[in-house]
């Protein structure tokens, strides 16, 4: 073997073990947002992954951690499609999210389990809160830009969005399959907006569906 060959071999297992694990979330995903928590079984989640239980226990731990990974994948998922900043992100990352919440396993799996997590004896907030952060920040910059009334707190609007679309996203699930989420998305914009986005800014922030691009399967 080369110095070459040696030196990438780290790099090699490295992906190696990174696909494995994607595979595991994947078909986790699939089976959770199926089943639920309590019905999903390991051995489906391995048989659909095509692996071993050792690779599930090697890379989670536990079904409870393989749960904790997904739920706290939820911003992952919708990051990488936005561009925008400010109070805009923030309109797009919730616009994001109801798009994908229709075609993502992944995200719709981290959704149902942390909503529901009190039903298999977890109580863990963190990806609520990783999304109130997230969400927390970009309103920062946008209070930094002027974007914001005076009045408005940034971590308030960011905690009433995180829980706003929890529940929304519960309704629309049992009304329509979240067919409209998207729609219901906006109309939380257009009530809120006027009272958080500062009067030079109302007219300038888009909350039409429509202005999110295709992000793929």
């Amino acid at each position: 073997m080369s110095v070459e060959e040696w030196l990438r071999v780290p790099t090699v297992k490295a992906e190696r073990a990174a696909r494995t694990r994607q595979r595991i979330l994947l078909a986790a995903a699939e089976v959770f947002d199926e089943a639920g928590y309590e019905r999903a079984a390991v051995t489906q989640i391995v048989e659909r992954a095509g692996l071993t239980l050792g690779a599930l226990y090697f890379h989670f731990g536990s079904k409870q951690g393989l749960a904790e990974a997904l739920m706290n994948a939820q911003p992952a998922t919708i990051e990488p499609h936005l561009e925008s900043t400010g109070l805009q992100r923030v309109v797009d990352i919730t616009l994001v999210w109801a798009d994908r919440m229709k075609r993502d396993p992944i995200l719709r799996a981290g959704v149902r389990l942390a909503v529901e997590q009190g039903s298999h004896g977890m109580n863990d907030a963190t990806s609520f809160e990783e999304w109130r952060a997230l969400m927390r920040s970009h309103l920062d910059v946008a209070r930094a830009g002027g974007e914001l009334r005076a009045s408005v707190s940034p971590d308030r609007v960011a905690r009433f969005v995180v829980g706003a679309c929890t529940g929304m996203q519960v309704y629309a699930h049992l009304a329509t399959k979240r067919a409209d989420l998207m729609e219901r998305v906006s109309d939380m914009w257009e009530l809120l907006l006027p009272g958080v986005a500062a009067d030079s800014m109302l007219h300038d922030i888009q909350i039409d569906p429509e202005r999110i691009p295709d992000t793929g399967p």
